[in-house]
């Protein structure tokens, strides 16, 4: 914690929200060292809903094939099977950074396709801010994608297996 009251920390976080917006990143997280015991941590994040988004845009083509509503209900279906993401059994990463399939080079991936997995298993690591962040199954069962690759970068929100 700060002992010390520093002016510039408001302004510092104003910048880095602007970096935040500016760039249309989803979290920011930096940490200042005044000296010893004495230090600022930052964290700046913004929500983002993609299930809104999801749905924002389904009307849009529904409207547009109004005329035809029987085939375009036939094929949403098939779209949403395009879409990993949209999967039940889709595991979304939490967080920006980079995904690691396995603990350290040369060692067996924590999950590969075919496997059984039981809940809270860890799947794979997200390094974010050199912190590695496990990633464990949401659920039991098989792993039927893995759609990353290792050493990677991954967003907020997007989808890194389907577990079924």
């Amino acid at each position: 914690m700060a002992k010390n009251s520093h002016d510039g920390d408001v302004a510092f976080v104003k910048a880095l929200a602007e970096v935040l917006k500016t760039n249309d990143l989803t979290e920011l997280e930096v940490m200042r060292e005044y000296g010893e015991d004495d230090s600022l941590n930052v964290r700046v994040s913004k929500q983002v809903n993609v299930v809104q988004q999801a749905v924002a845009a389904a009307p849009a083509p529904i409207a547009a094939a109004a005329p035809a509503a029987a085939p375009a209900a036939a094929a949403a279906p098939a779209a949403d099977n395009d879409d990993p993401a949209q999967h039940p059994g889709a595991v979304t990463s939490p967080m920006v950074g980079t995904c690691y399939l396995q603990a350290e080079p040369n060692t067996p991936a924590f999950a590969a396709v075919g496997d059984k997995v039981t809940e809270g298993q860890t799947l794979l690591i997200i390094e974010a801010m050199k912190t590695m962040n496990h990633i464990p199954a949401p659920k039991s069962g098989t792993v039927k994608r893995v759609l990353v690759e290792d050493g990677t970068p991954v967003e907020f929100g997007a989808p890194l297996m389907i577990v079924e």
